[in-house]
């Protein structure tokens, strides 16, 4: 009786040294630019910048709103 012989698989494949392990130079445009706007520091920062703008401009449009409102 063979001990594991059975449900023992190798993973030869994975000691080749044809697998291309740059994934930057591999990526597309696109990827490039997706994660400098929406993964990197850059993109964190544009995301801080829009969500603080748009809080902004929500606060302005209920103060002009509200002025008007009770004006009269």
């Amino acid at each position: 009786m063979e001990p594991n012989s059975a449900g023992s698989v190798q993973y030869d494949r994975w000691n080749e040294s044809n697998i291309n392990m740059n994934v930057e130079a591999s990526q597309s445009t696109v990827m490039r630019f997706y994660y400098r706007v929406c993964v990197s520091s850059t993109g964190i920062a544009m995301k801080t910048a829009g969500a603080l703008a748009a809080l902004v401009s929500i606060y302005i449009i209920g103060y002009v709103t509200g002025y008007y409102i009770h004006r009269c």
